[in-house]
């Protein structure tokens, strides 16, 4: 095939892929929210995992991974596919974390101070307000997670790190939070 030829045949091409009027109405385009930036598609860490086995309770009417911070100062659970959260060990009637809301609405559908902060299976974590009595092992003492150790268990992992505080995880969304007493963030933070 001469040169000017093969010339006329790739143009061709390239207009075939092309073709199509444009046609512009004059419209102005529509409004659309930014898009929202992408996740990040590492998954967590398993280098320091603990054995759940470990943390592991249960008794006739529930069951779940029960762990407090180095500190002492919260109490939290992992719910077997149902849900993870955290409390304050002494039970205040509002959780004390910078920037948490002054009520919730609990199962009940009463408006109340939030206590706890949660993630279930599905949907966005949040503050909530749910009985002491979910967050201890019925029988017994929590264990405690160390400092830059990771418990996963049951579709959840959670750890504990000096610098960041608690940080918990649905592995179904990759939704979670980090928390401390100088605030929330709603996304869960690796151990280093």
């Amino acid at each position: 095939m001469p040169r000017t030829t093969r010339f006329i045949a790739v143009v061709a091409l390239i207009g075939a892929g092309c073709s199509g009027p444009i046609v512009n109405t004059g419209e102005n385009a529509p409004q659309t929210e930014a898009p929202t930036p992408p996740t990040s598609s590492t998954r967590p860490s398993n280098e320091k995992l603990v054995n759940a086995f470990d943390y592991y309770v249960k008794t006739d009417n529930r069951a779940g991974y029960y762990f407090s911070s180095p500190s002492g100062r919260w109490r939290c659970v992992i719910v077997p596919r149902t849900w993870t959260g955290c409390r304050s060990a002494a039970s205040p009637a509002r959780i004390a974390i910078t920037g948490a809301p002054r009520t919730v609405t609990d199962d009940q559908g009463q408006t109340t101070a939030p206590n706890s902060i949660v993630v279930r299976t599905l949907g966005d974590p949040q503050f909530a307000s749910l009985p002491a009595d979910l967050f201890k092992p019925a029988s017994g003492k929590a264990k405690t997670l160390e400092y830059d150790k990771i418990l996963a268990a049951a579709g959840f992992r959670c750890n504990v790190q000096e610098q960041t505080g608690i940080s918990c995880l649905s592995e179904e969304t990759d939704n979670g939070f980090t928390f401390s007493a100088d605030g929330a963030s709603w996304q869960y933070t690796d151990v280093p």
